[in-house]
């Protein structure tokens, strides 16, 4: 896999999710969304092992 599709935007996230970045970011707030990378432009980044863990996680039966 490119080491660059590895690392998703807030925006790609949203919309895989189906969530507003508000949603997100609340999320981050609470400490309950998936593992993020500040990048030192301040933007974030999560990479897709993360937050497929993070989904995996969030599994019910």
């Amino acid at each position: 896999m490119n080491r660059r599709r590895e690392l998703l935007t807030v925006a790609e996230i949203c919309a895989e999710l189906n969530v507003s970045r508000r949603t997100f970011y609340e999320w981050r707030a609470k400490h309950r969304a998936p593992k993020c990378i500040r990048l030192p432009n301040s933007e974030l980044r999560i990479r897709r092992s993360d937050l497929e863990d993070w989904l995996g996680d969030h599994e019910t039966d």
